[in-house]
């Protein structure tokens, strides 16, 4: 367990956890990374939240707007709203409790420290009275950071491409956020999303939807990938803001081509993130960061071409940068 180390870093996030398990006991199991160490760096480059058209009004409370930021990102993409738990919330909520108990940044909590609720994701939702049964699945994100804001919290999650796959999962219908800070230090915002007894589909069988979405503007032109853990790009730490596709959590995604251009210029250099060329990226979704910042004001084109459960699937989009 690493104990966060001061000065606070402007924003941390940590691993990623996306399970499924099939009724019987089946289960496919990507929980990766539970620690980082701390950087300076948020990952939209210390670029605010621009408010949009249809965008929820702030609360100022973080967990409420970290929730809504979320459901509102989700619907530009056409995915199905979260419906907010209260039992999830209380899972989330004793999570963000412990890691400002313990003064540490983790997936994974240690029977006997202050606050325990249960080892794992799982068990803490078991744990606050959410029933997983029949076939279910849950994820987790997590952020640290000196600032309160809930709306920049899920969207520099939003950016961090690991923790994107399980914010866009089209599958989840449930969540819950939680939030607890310490005087003068992080404010810990966790957030949860699952579906339970029936994995039902949020897009249906062979389709994707794509962040940045088509027509999308002031997109952030950078991302700080050493922030991150897993890191996504790990021999360089400014590269261009991560472009994905996702699908239901039950289906695969193949990638045959993936690039970004801006308009009327060649296609920039990329890490392809997919299932089978990084360990870390769940089967169902896939990415590019470009290994270049990305300009200001422009306007880049996307081409996609690949597999959704062996069927073919082609998109073209475009989206302009601040």
């Amino acid at each position: 367990m690493r104990q966060i180390s001061r000065p606070l870093p402007a924003f941390v996030a940590i691993g990623f956890s996306l399970v499924i398990a099939a009724c019987g006991g089946g289960s496919s199991d990507s929980d990766v990374g539970i620690a980082n160490n701390a950087v300076d760096t948020p990952a939209n480059g210390n670029q605010p939240v621009v408010q949009e058209s249809g965008a929820p009004a702030a609360t100022g409370d973080t967990s409420t707007d970290g929730f809504n930021w979320t459901n509102f990102r989700r619907s530009q993409l056409g995915l199905t709203a979260l419906t907010h738990n209260s039992a999830i919330d209380r899972a989330a909520q004793n999570h963000s409790d412990y890691q400002r108990a313990n003064d540490v940044i983790t997936h994974e909590e240690t029977r006997g420290f202050s606050g325990f609720t249960g080892e794992t994701v799982q068990e803490r939702l078991v744990a606050a009275g959410y029933g997983l049964r029949g076939d279910y699945a849950f994820g987790e994100v997590i952020s640290a950071s000196g600032d309160t804001s809930g709306f920049n919290a899920a969207e520099d999650l939003i950016a961090a491409i690991y923790h994107r796959f399980v914010m866009f999962q089209p599958s989840f219908r449930e969540a819950g956020a939680g939030t607890a800070t310490v005087p003068d230090g992080y404010t810990y915002f966790t957030l949860n999303l699952a579906s339970t007894n029936g994995l039902a589909a949020g897009l249906g069988s062979r389709r994707i939807v794509a962040y940045p979405f088509d027509g999308q503007t002031n997109v952030p032109t950078i991302f700080y990938s050493d922030y991150e853990s897993p890191d996504p790009v790990e021999d360089r730490n400014e590269v261009g803001y991560p472009i994905s596709v996702h699908a239901d959590i039950t289906s695969d995604v193949t990638v045959q081509t993936f690039t970004v251009a801006p308009r009327g210029a060649a296609a920039l250099p990329v890490k392809l993130l997919s299932s089978t060329t990084d360990t870390h990226t769940t089967p169902s979704a896939a990415a590019i960061v470009p290994l270049v910042v990305l300009s200001p004001n422009t306007t880049y084109d996307v081409q996609f071409t690949g597999l959704v459960d062996g069927v073919a699937v082609s998109r073209s989009w475009s989206f302009t940068t601040r």
